[in-house]
């Protein structure tokens, strides 16, 4: 499917609200992989792990170029793009692991939720997007939702700005994936979805195996739990091949700050996901924070483009 570099204010309604759908199905796609990589983070490291996904990414997105396009793809113009894009998203996905060692999956996802409002304003840096009073109002309240959820409710440790290592490491990542999404449009050349996610993931791949080479050798691939291998293929079927390009489809037909205001339903489908495989249920005051985030997304989406 081809998905040209077309601005917002050329996209018509149609294209707009698939780009909505498109982002629904990306966020709960995502929310999956802060469970999943929960329970695989102790029995790899995310260096290696983070390579593996893109191997049988860069597998699984080359075969299909292969197969739809019937020849070899030929090498992108101005590869330094994808190097540029590939290397924040290494970062953003190797932190995003390591903070799952030492965090829960709710909080990291309340983390995410931060980058729409990053979001915005490297799009007013990149794109000069200009974010509309009533988009910055939701961010804002998205944003207090998402900071509710890191600190559990607890107004003793918002006020102490107690926020736990996992979460300021899962951060670091985030305000990288917060650059990425207006790059993602400042870089398009109008390639189709599915060649520009296979060069990015192949950039991808190959930061990881120049900085993760050790690592990979170090681990004993033989001695991992099945978890770890449902993980890997989770993460490079799902969360590499198919969000990738639902995010690449979505960047290209609405704002920046609405594209990443699709994480605010991050922390709703973390908690459904962890209530439903027995790990529990938050506090009230917990989920009363994802809600409010979830709420703000309501706005954002229904208000004009900036």
């Amino acid at each position: 499917m081809s998905v040209a570099s077309t601005p917002t204010a050329h996209a018509t309604g149609r294209e707009k609200w698939l780009g909505h759908l498109a982002l629904i199905g990306f966020a709960a796609m995502i929310a999956g992989s802060f469970s999943l990589g929960h329970k695989a983070a102790p029995f790899i490291g995310p260096l290696a792990l983070n390579a593996v996904r893109f191997i049988v990414g860069v597998m699984v997105l080359m075969g299909l170029l292969l197969a739809i396009t019937r020849r070899l793809p030929a090498l992108p113009v101005s590869p330094w793009r994808f190097a540029i894009l590939g290397g924040l998203m290494s970062i953003y996905f190797v932190l995003m692991f390591v903070a799952l060692k030492i965090t829960n999956p709710v909080s990291t996802g309340a983390v995410f939720t931060l980058t729409p409002l990053m979001s915005a304003g490297f799009a007013w840096l990149f794109l000069r997007q200009v974010t509309r009073p009533l988009v910055l109002i939701a961010l804002l309240i998205g944003a207090a939702g998402a900071v509710w959820v890191i600190f559990r409710g607890d107004l003793a440790a918002i006020a102490k700005f107690d926020i736990g290592r996992g979460e300021l490491i899962f951060l670091v990542g985030c305000v990288c994936h917060a650059a990425y999404t207006p790059l993602l449009r400042k870089f398009n050349r109008g390639e189709s979805g599915l060649y520009f996610t296979a060069f990015m993931t192949a950039a991808m791949m190959i930061w990881l195996l120049v900085f993760g080479g050790r690592e990979l050798l170090a681990t004993d691939f033989t001695s991992l739990p099945p978890v770890v291998w449902i993980t890997i293929f989770y993460l490079a079927i799902v969360t590499t091949a198919i969000t990738f390009f639902l995010l690449q489809f979505a960047a290209q037909r609405l704002p920046a700050s609405k594209v990443m205001a699709y994480g605010y339903l991050m922390p709703c489908f973390v908690i459904l996901y962890e209530g439903l495989s027995g790990h529990g249920w938050p506090a009230p005051a917990v989920a009363a924070g994802a809600l409010v985030t979830a709420m703000a997304l309501v706005v954002l989406a229904l208000a004009p483009d900036s």
